[in-house]
């Protein structure tokens, strides 16, 4: 199917691209009504750039998984952007995905995102302001019904503050930590966030673990339901961790047990499923 730009559905947005990676027909019988839950995956990348390795590769494995699946190429500092522009480009896609359930064969209240890296913290910025858009100027329906992080940027405080520094540009130096802050996505977790999958490694010198481990806190101080899965070796950017994608000479030690997050993440999203797939 078609990519979908964003901006010719919400004339506000400068960019954004949607590009569906979806089955025709769910199955063989064209009497089963079966509507497969959806996927929209937002890539790394330090709002610098979208990570090839984070996208395509990994909606091709939800897609194996039974969901119907999107990659969400979002405007970046390198496309002269800044926030809000990223949070309402991926909200647009919400949006835009539950209003078009029926051509792609979705169930409208079943659609989950992923994120990796700064692509993470944007999934989890949405997590924390999905109810509150209006003051931007959007009127859609961002909600979804739960989330997976992948070593995702949490706390600017944490670890990469590049990527809190790439995405607030232009920002009085005087503002910048008030900004961040409001942006630091453990300090802000709510009654309104999605449940949430997170997982990480322990050796990510890229982006800390206690990133992920002080936003799977936080979720827990406010009884929201999460699965938090650290592995002990990997290193940042390890996507689906096939050497196909991300090759490494170590590969075969480092990466036996991370190549079943994608199953486990899709395991954890049946459980807010209604029909079995």
């Amino acid at each position: 199917m078609e990519d979908i730009e964003l901006k010719t559905v919400n004339p506000h947005l400068k960019g954004g691209t949607l590009s569906p990676l979806v089955l025709p027909r769910v199955n063989d019988d064209p009497a089963n009504a079966f509507k497969r839950p959806a996927v929209i995956v937002v890539p790394g990348g330090a709002y610098l750039s979208n990570s090839d390795r984070e996208a395509m590769p990994v909606a091709a494995r939800f897609l194996a998984e039974g969901f119907q699946t999107f990659v969400l190429y979002y405007f970046t500092i390198a496309q002269g952007v800044a926030y809000p522009e990223e949070l309402l480009e991926l909200a647009t896609a919400v949006d835009y995905v539950r209003k078009h359930a029926k051509e792609y064969h979705v169930n409208e209240d079943e659609i989950f995102v992923v994120g990796f890296s700064a692509g993470g913290h944007l999934v989890g910025d949405l997590a924390m302001e999905w109810s509150d858009l209006k003051h931007f100027g959007f009127e859609g329906d961002a909600s979804v019904k739960a989330i997976g992080l992948g070593y995702p940027v949490i706390n600017h405080r944490l670890g990469h503050e590049l990527s809190h520094q790439k995405l607030l540009e232009g920002t009085d130096p005087s503002e910048f930590e008030a900004k961040a802050e409001a942006l630091d996505l453990d300090l802000h977790v709510n009654a309104n966030c999605p449940p949430a999958f997170l997982f990480a490694t322990a050796e990510d010198h890229c982006v800390p673990v206690q990133n992920v481990l002080s936003y799977a806190s936080a979720l827990a101080k406010e009884g929201i339901p999460f699965a938090l899965h650290i592995f002990p070796k990997g290193e940042h950017g390890i996507s689906v961790a096939d050497y196909e994608v991300s090759p490494r000479k170590d590969y075969p030690v480092e990466r036996k047990g991370i190549r079943d997050w994608p199953r486990e993440c899709a395991d954890f999203f049946r459980e807010f499923c209604v029909e079995p797939f």
